[in-house]
């Protein structure tokens, strides 16, 4: 049997905007199988969400899967708290990182991965400054404006 490449679902493009990431993770996420069937619809929203570690593990919070629309009564909560599964030794790491000053765990994208199962790519990150945010959009307009130099020049 083929096996399938990365299926997108939804990304936090903000994160990359409002936070400097340090190191990224896989995580698999505890869903209901009609929030799975609405994901297959490409239904998520991922802006403004974070996770907590409670009691030992993982909780992803404010994650908006709306309801299958095929669905009926077997609908949960689009807005509820949902288990991410991690690693023993992984969350133990994050909790102690997580202690430290200024830094976060934050969902960066959604996906169902080659085998057809739900993933979370999570980053330990520290927000960024507003100096921060000033310097990687000149750092972006500079790289633009070098591209469109290079490319001109080629022609």
């Amino acid at each position: 049997m083929p096996k399938r490449d990365e299926k997108p679902i939804a990304k936090n493009r903000r994160a990359f905007h409002d936070y400097e990431i340090l190191e990224t993770y896989e995580a698999g996420i505890e869903l209901t199988g009609t929030e799975v069937r609405s994901l297959r619809e490409n239904n998520c929203q991922l802006t403004d969400c974070f996770a907590l570690i409670r009691d030992g593990q993982v909780w992803l919070n404010n994650v908006h899967i709306p309801p299958y629309s095929n669905g009926s009564i077997f609908n949960p909560d689009p807005d509820r708290k949902r288990r991410l599964l991690l690693h023993k030794k992984q969350i133990r790491y994050l909790d102690a990182k997580v202690a430290e000053k200024g830094l976060a765990i934050v969902p960066l994208k959604m996906y169902f991965n080659t085998d057809g199962r739900v993933k979370v790519e999570l980053a330990l990150a520290r927000g960024k400054k507003l100096y921060d945010k000033r310097a990687s959009m000149k750092e972006r307009d500079a790289k633009r404006e070098i591209d469109r130099a290079m490319k001109e020049r080629s022609r």
